[in-house]
């Protein structure tokens, strides 16, 4: 098995204590990642606020190492970085490569953003003006569904504001983080980046430990109520991105097949594990079993296998947890009546695989309609009018995001626009980027992530005022 090393003060540490990571695709230990100890992330924030007053002085030099890292992450995206993304994850390893290269992006583009400093008074009272200051230290918890660019979202923009930063990944995707954390001690100063690893526990020490200023974590709803609570007392701030059940409306005036296929990649995109991927799609009656059709053909027609082999398009599901969540909500909707046109159970072998599934004669009040399912599986719900639609598709807690489909794009928008989410799409869904604000509305998240508000986020507000009488 390969070593891997945590990330403190610029140094390579290890552990006396390790966890296995499972490789999704056989369900068995293929490495193993150094769990750190109450000391060791003492040592990280310890080293992130020593390295802050340097760092958060030189803007010029902030920019220069971020391009640097871009530039390192970008040339490891064609190497053996993405093999073990794919191993700890489960993704294709193009896709892997992909978001690689995402996260290179990501720091790339918050290398060239402006911080704003906005002049509201200037006249002969006074000059007053709105600075960007940094918070100090921030502590960064990602998720396993997309460990490296989801740590690029908050990396780029909290490095870029003169923050500096420890990371925890996801005990289910360590692997890939901490070499990247490897790969940046080269062109970042010591103690920038800390990059640590550990479980559940370690999660709930960074969060109430006393050094950060600033708790960005993306993750379930349910551990993102804990962590506001124990970043509350502190008055940490936070940001929280969640789960998300995001609705599709397709529009009577949509062609059947050519929508199911864009759905069908925007609801199964990383195995349907994507928190603003498509959960649940709605379609008017008089297009239902055409819509439904396509879909199935589409899921019955995709490649499902171990992501390092040729050819595959879905891998496996990440975790054993989530594996068994999705096989309960199959199961779960077809006793209560539902019918899968697709799939519907797991594929026989070793691994988390679950056939790509697509479900009919479904409707509010199953789990799988109500509940975030975060996996392979898509039901399909009919409605007779739009307005029913649009009030179904917001009576829940989520609003992540959404997304309406049909020909006449104006009257798609309008739909759109009444969605009660962080972001609307019109005839296409996970059209997300670095310059463009993503966030939640409801349980599913405070705060938003990317472009000039995301940097924001990491910040606080500073007014200057110079008298001139």
């Amino acid at each position: 098995m390969p070593e891997f090393t945590m990330t403190i003060g610029g140094a390579a540490v290890e552990t006396t204590a390790a966890f296995d990571v499972i490789n999704p695709a056989t369900g068995s230990p293929h490495a193993a990642a150094p769990d750190c100890s109450r000391a060791q992330l003492d040592a990280a924030f310890d080293a992130a606020a020593t390295a802050y007053p340097a760092w958060r002085s030189g803007e010029a030099t902030r920019r220069t190492a971020l391009k640097a890292a871009a530039d390192v992450l970008m040339a490891a995206a064609g190497g053996d970085l993405a093999a073990t993304l794919t191993a700890e994850q489960g993704k294709p390893l193009q896709d892997a490569r992909v978001e690689i290269m995402g996260a290179a992006i990501w720091l790339q583009h918050f290398a060239d953003l402006e911080i704003p400093r906005e002049v509201i008074q200037d006249d002969d009272r006074a000059r007053v003006e709105v600075v960007r200051r940094p918070l100090g230290v921030v502590a960064a918890i990602t998720p396993w569904n997309f460990p490296l660019i989801l740590a690029a979202w908050k990396i780029a923009p909290a490095l870029l504001a003169g923050n500096t930063v420890v990371l925890k990944p996801s005990p289910y995707t360590p692997l890939t983080t901490l070499k990247v954390g490897e790969l940046l001690r080269e062109v970042l100063p010591p103690g920038v980046l800390n990059v640590v690893s550990g479980g559940d526990d370690l999660g709930a020490w960074m969060t109430s430990h006393p050094v950060p200023r600033k708790i960005s974590f993306t993750g379930s709803i349910e551990t993102g109520k804990r962590v506001a609570a124990a970043a509350a007392p502190d008055l940490k701030r936070t940001t929280l991105e969640l789960g998300g059940n995001d609705p599709a409306i397709v529009l009577d005036d949509a062609d059947p097949a050519l929508v199911a296929g864009r759905v069908f990649d925007q609801a199964f995109a990383n195995n349907g594990q994507v928190c603003s991927a498509i959960k649940r799609v709605y379609v008017p009656d008089r297009l239902y079993d055409d819509v439904v059709e396509a879909l199935a053909a589409k899921a019955r027609s995709v490649k499902v296998g171990n992501g390092l082999d040729e050819g595959v398009q879905y891998g496996p599901v990440n975790n054993r947890p989530q594996y068994e969540r999705v096989r309960e909500l199959v199961a779960d909707a077809l006793a209560h009546g539902a019918r899968a046109a697709a799939g519907g159970a797991p594929i026989d072998g070793p691994g988390y695989f679950f056939a790509p599934t697509i479900l009919t004669d479904v409707a509010e009040g199953i789990r799988i309609v109500d509940e975030e399912q975060f996996g392979p599986a898509l039901p399909v719900l009919r409605y007779t009018d739009v307005e029913d639609a649009v009030a179904r598709a917001n009576a829940t807690h989520f609003g992540l995001s959404g997304s309406v489909w049909g020909t006449d794009a104006d009257r798609a928008a309008e739909v759109a626009e009444r969605l009660e989410c962080g972001t609307a799409w019109v005839n296409t869904h996970l059209a997300l980027a670095p310059h463009q604000p993503f966030g939640g509305f409801k349980w599913s998240g405070i705060g938003v992530e990317n472009g000039t508000w995301g940097l924001a986020g990491f910040t606080e507000i500073q007014v200057v005022h110079r008298a001139k009488r």
